[in-house]
Protein backbone atom coordinates (compact mmCIF):
# COMPACT_ATOMS: atom_id res chain seq x y z
CA UNK A 1 0.00 0.00 0.00
CA UNK A 2 0.98 3.62 -0.35
CA UNK A 3 -0.35 6.46 1.55
CA UNK A 4 -1.40 10.06 0.07
CA UNK A 5 -1.99 12.80 2.23
CA UNK A 6 -3.94 16.26 0.78
CA UNK A 7 -3.51 19.26 3.06
CA UNK A 8 -4.44 22.71 2.88
CA UNK A 9 -1.50 24.27 5.15
CA UNK A 10 -3.42 27.77 5.70
CA UNK A 11 0.59 29.53 4.79
CA UNK A 12 1.26 27.35 8.41
CA UNK A 13 -1.08 29.96 9.79
CA UNK A 14 -3.05 27.69 12.75
CA UNK A 15 -6.38 29.18 13.97
CA UNK A 16 -4.83 29.90 16.97
CA UNK A 17 -2.96 32.69 15.01
CA UNK A 18 0.17 30.63 15.29
CA UNK A 19 2.88 30.91 12.32
CA UNK A 20 4.57 27.63 12.94
CA UNK A 21 5.69 25.66 10.17
CA UNK A 22 7.32 23.05 12.67
CA UNK A 23 3.77 22.28 13.72
CA UNK A 24 2.31 21.88 10.28
CA UNK A 25 5.45 19.23 9.06
CA UNK A 26 4.73 17.10 12.92
CA UNK A 27 1.11 16.85 11.99
CA UNK A 28 1.93 15.50 8.59
CA UNK A 29 4.51 13.41 10.16
CA UNK A 30 1.90 11.89 12.15
CA UNK A 31 0.38 10.25 9.46
CA UNK A 32 3.45 8.74 8.04
CA UNK A 33 2.50 9.69 4.09
CA UNK A 34 4.77 8.78 1.22
CA UNK A 35 3.07 11.06 -0.60
CA UNK A 36 1.77 14.98 0.17
CA UNK A 37 0.39 17.18 -1.52
CA UNK A 38 -0.41 20.71 0.37
CA UNK A 39 -1.94 23.72 -0.65
CA UNK A 40 -1.56 27.28 0.54
CA UNK A 41 2.07 27.22 0.89
CA UNK A 42 3.86 30.32 1.33
CA UNK A 43 7.21 30.80 -0.56
CA UNK A 44 9.67 33.87 0.34
CA UNK A 45 6.68 36.00 1.48
CA UNK A 46 7.23 38.64 3.65
CA UNK A 47 3.50 38.32 5.56
CA UNK A 48 5.39 34.61 6.49
CA UNK A 49 8.79 35.80 7.40
CA UNK A 50 10.18 34.78 3.97
CA UNK A 51 10.26 31.18 4.77
CA UNK A 52 9.86 28.67 1.73
CA UNK A 53 7.84 26.72 3.47
CA UNK A 54 7.51 23.89 0.70
CA UNK A 55 11.81 23.46 1.39
CA UNK A 56 11.04 23.53 4.99
CA UNK A 57 8.36 21.38 5.74
CA UNK A 58 10.23 18.37 3.31
CA UNK A 59 13.45 19.18 5.14
CA UNK A 60 11.64 18.19 7.95
CA UNK A 61 10.31 15.21 7.08
CA UNK A 62 13.22 13.55 4.53
CA UNK A 63 11.59 14.48 0.90
CA UNK A 64 12.04 16.19 -1.88
CA UNK A 65 9.15 18.46 -3.66
CA UNK A 66 8.19 19.93 -6.58
CA UNK A 67 6.66 23.60 -6.16
CA UNK A 68 3.75 24.96 -8.36
CA UNK A 69 3.51 29.00 -7.74
CA UNK A 70 -0.04 30.35 -8.60
CA UNK A 71 0.96 33.65 -7.45
CA UNK A 72 3.70 35.57 -8.06
CA UNK A 73 4.60 39.12 -6.67
CA UNK A 74 8.36 39.84 -7.27
CA UNK A 75 10.05 37.66 -4.75
CA UNK A 76 6.70 36.08 -3.41
CA UNK A 77 5.37 33.03 -4.41
CA UNK A 78 2.45 31.20 -3.13
CA UNK A 79 0.82 28.02 -4.59
CA UNK A 80 0.69 24.11 -4.55
CA UNK A 81 3.57 21.23 -3.72
CA UNK A 82 3.87 17.92 -3.55
CA UNK A 83 6.52 15.83 -1.80
CA UNK A 84 7.64 12.40 -1.59
CA UNK A 85 11.12 10.51 -0.93
CA UNK A 86 9.67 8.00 -3.94
CA UNK A 87 11.02 8.44 -7.27
CA UNK A 88 9.50 11.02 -9.53
CA UNK A 89 9.11 13.37 -12.20
CA UNK A 90 7.59 16.46 -12.87
CA UNK A 91 5.49 16.61 -15.68
CA UNK A 92 3.65 19.80 -15.62
CA UNK A 93 2.99 23.26 -13.40
CA UNK A 94 0.18 25.55 -14.91
CA UNK A 95 -2.73 28.07 -14.05
CA UNK A 96 -6.08 27.62 -14.21
CA UNK A 97 -8.12 30.01 -16.23
CA UNK A 98 -10.62 32.63 -14.01
CA UNK A 99 -13.42 33.65 -16.68
CA UNK A 100 -12.96 37.32 -17.44
CA UNK A 101 -16.28 38.95 -15.72
CA UNK A 102 -14.00 37.12 -12.23
CA UNK A 103 -11.31 39.25 -13.39
CA UNK A 104 -8.89 40.08 -9.83
CA UNK A 105 -9.69 36.85 -8.27
CA UNK A 106 -7.34 34.84 -6.71
CA UNK A 107 -4.77 33.38 -9.41
CA UNK A 108 -5.37 29.43 -9.15
CA UNK A 109 -2.97 26.80 -10.69
CA UNK A 110 -2.35 22.82 -10.97
CA UNK A 111 0.79 20.78 -10.38
CA UNK A 112 1.33 17.33 -11.84
CA UNK A 113 4.00 14.79 -11.28
CA UNK A 114 4.83 10.91 -11.51
CA UNK A 115 5.56 8.91 -8.58
CA UNK A 116 7.13 5.40 -9.02
CA UNK A 117 5.13 3.23 -6.09
CA UNK A 118 5.24 -0.46 -5.06
CA UNK A 119 6.60 -2.81 -7.97
CA UNK A 120 7.57 -0.20 -10.12
CA UNK A 121 4.07 1.10 -11.11
CA UNK A 122 3.82 4.50 -11.78
CA UNK A 123 1.22 7.16 -11.17
CA UNK A 124 0.10 10.42 -12.21
CA UNK A 125 0.09 13.07 -9.54
CA UNK A 126 -2.46 16.27 -10.01
CA UNK A 127 -2.71 18.90 -6.79
CA UNK A 128 -5.00 21.75 -7.51
CA UNK A 129 -6.92 24.34 -5.41
CA UNK A 130 -9.66 25.38 -6.79
CA UNK A 131 -11.49 29.00 -6.95
CA UNK A 132 -13.95 30.53 -4.18
CA UNK A 133 -16.65 30.96 -6.20
CA UNK A 134 -18.97 28.52 -8.44
CA UNK A 135 -18.76 29.93 -11.84
CA UNK A 136 -14.64 30.22 -11.70
CA UNK A 137 -14.57 26.76 -10.08
CA UNK A 138 -16.39 25.43 -13.38
CA UNK A 139 -14.12 27.14 -15.65
CA UNK A 140 -11.45 25.49 -13.71
CA UNK A 141 -12.88 22.23 -13.47
CA UNK A 142 -13.37 21.97 -17.22
CA UNK A 143 -9.82 22.92 -18.17
CA UNK A 144 -8.71 20.26 -15.72
CA UNK A 145 -10.52 18.14 -17.93
CA UNK A 146 -9.47 18.93 -21.28
CA UNK A 147 -6.66 18.24 -23.18
CA UNK A 148 -3.44 20.18 -21.18
CA UNK A 149 -4.38 17.96 -17.92
CA UNK A 150 -6.63 15.00 -17.67
CA UNK A 151 -7.21 14.39 -21.16
CA UNK A 152 -3.44 14.54 -22.37
CA UNK A 153 -2.25 11.06 -23.75
CA UNK A 154 0.44 11.28 -20.35
CA UNK A 155 -2.31 11.58 -17.99
CA UNK A 156 -3.52 8.13 -18.56
CA UNK A 157 -4.44 5.05 -15.83
CA UNK A 158 -3.44 5.08 -13.03
CA UNK A 159 -4.35 8.76 -11.63
CA UNK A 160 -4.98 10.66 -8.48
CA UNK A 161 -6.68 14.05 -8.84
CA UNK A 162 -6.73 15.50 -5.59
CA UNK A 163 -6.51 19.11 -3.76
CA UNK A 164 -8.73 21.88 -2.01
CA UNK A 165 -11.59 22.18 -4.28
CA UNK A 166 -13.52 24.39 -2.54
CA UNK A 167 -16.77 22.46 -3.37
CA UNK A 168 -19.13 20.21 -1.54
CA UNK A 169 -20.36 17.01 -3.52
CA UNK A 170 -23.66 19.22 -4.47
CA UNK A 171 -21.61 22.05 -6.43
CA UNK A 172 -21.11 21.42 -10.60
CA UNK A 173 -17.81 21.37 -10.49
CA UNK A 174 -17.28 18.22 -8.05
CA UNK A 175 -19.68 16.67 -10.41
CA UNK A 176 -18.10 17.42 -13.17
CA UNK A 177 -14.58 15.55 -12.49
CA UNK A 178 -16.57 12.95 -10.45
CA UNK A 179 -18.31 12.26 -13.75
CA UNK A 180 -14.72 11.52 -15.21
CA UNK A 181 -12.70 10.01 -11.94
CA UNK A 182 -13.89 8.11 -9.02
CA UNK A 183 -14.32 9.94 -5.54
CA UNK A 184 -11.90 8.03 -3.84
CA UNK A 185 -13.77 8.42 -0.67
CA UNK A 186 -16.97 6.58 -1.67
CA UNK A 187 -14.45 4.00 -3.32
CA UNK A 188 -13.18 3.30 0.32
CA UNK A 189 -16.69 2.84 1.16
CA UNK A 190 -16.79 5.93 3.80
CA UNK A 191 -20.09 6.77 4.41
CA UNK A 192 -19.45 9.31 7.17
CA UNK A 193 -16.93 11.08 8.47
CA UNK A 194 -13.48 12.21 6.50
CA UNK A 195 -14.90 15.76 6.91
CA UNK A 196 -11.70 18.46 6.59
CA UNK A 197 -13.19 22.19 6.62
CA UNK A 198 -13.32 24.30 9.34
CA UNK A 199 -10.60 22.03 11.55
CA UNK A 200 -12.20 22.58 14.97
CA UNK A 201 -15.16 21.56 14.20
CA UNK A 202 -15.31 19.79 10.92
CA UNK A 203 -18.71 20.24 8.85
CA UNK A 204 -18.51 19.47 5.12
CA UNK A 205 -15.92 17.92 2.63
CA UNK A 206 -14.25 20.13 -0.13
CA UNK A 207 -10.55 18.25 0.28
CA UNK A 208 -10.92 15.10 -2.52
CA UNK A 209 -9.32 12.68 -4.11
CA UNK A 210 -10.64 11.53 -7.73
CA UNK A 211 -9.11 8.31 -8.72
CA UNK A 212 -8.68 6.17 -12.07
CA UNK A 213 -10.12 2.88 -12.73
CA UNK A 214 -7.20 0.93 -11.70
CA UNK A 215 -6.62 2.81 -8.28
CA UNK A 216 -8.07 0.90 -5.10
CA UNK A 217 -8.39 2.54 -2.07
CA UNK A 218 -8.29 0.70 1.33
CA UNK A 219 -9.63 3.53 3.76
CA UNK A 220 -9.33 7.12 4.05
CA UNK A 221 -9.72 9.09 6.67
CA UNK A 222 -9.12 12.97 8.45
CA UNK A 223 -6.89 12.93 11.63
CA UNK A 224 -8.60 15.11 13.92
CA UNK A 225 -6.29 15.09 16.89
CA UNK A 226 -6.08 18.43 19.02
CA UNK A 227 -2.90 19.41 17.11
CA UNK A 228 -4.39 19.15 13.71
CA UNK A 229 -7.19 21.28 14.82
CA UNK A 230 -4.78 24.08 15.52
CA UNK A 231 -2.43 23.64 12.63
CA UNK A 232 -4.42 24.93 10.22
CA UNK A 233 -8.33 25.63 9.40
CA UNK A 234 -8.38 22.41 7.31
CA UNK A 235 -7.74 18.89 8.71
CA UNK A 236 -5.65 16.80 6.32
CA UNK A 237 -6.98 13.86 4.56
CA UNK A 238 -5.33 10.61 4.29
CA UNK A 239 -5.88 7.52 2.01
CA UNK A 240 -4.22 4.05 1.54
CA UNK A 241 -3.91 3.16 -1.82
CA UNK A 242 -2.57 0.15 -4.08
CA UNK A 243 -2.41 -0.35 -8.13
CA UNK A 244 -4.79 -2.79 -9.11
CA UNK A 245 -2.82 -5.96 -11.65
CA UNK A 246 -4.60 -5.02 -15.42
CA UNK A 247 -7.16 -8.16 -15.92
CA UNK A 248 -5.53 -10.36 -18.72
CA UNK A 249 -7.71 -12.52 -20.87
CA UNK A 250 -7.42 -16.03 -20.86
CA UNK A 251 -5.44 -17.34 -24.14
Amino acid sequence: MTRILTYNVHSCKGVDGKLDVGRVAEVIAQSRPDIIALQEVDVGRRRTGHVDQAHAIAERLGMGFHFNAAVNVEEERYGDAILTALPVKLVKVGPLPCPPRLKGLEPRGALWVEVTVADGQTVQIINTHLGLVPLEQRAQAQHLLGGEWLGHPRCADPLILLGDFNATPRYAAYKMLAGKLRDARRAAGVRGGALTFPSRFPMIRIDHMFISPSIEVANMHAPDGALMKLASDHLPLVADFRVRAPVTSPA
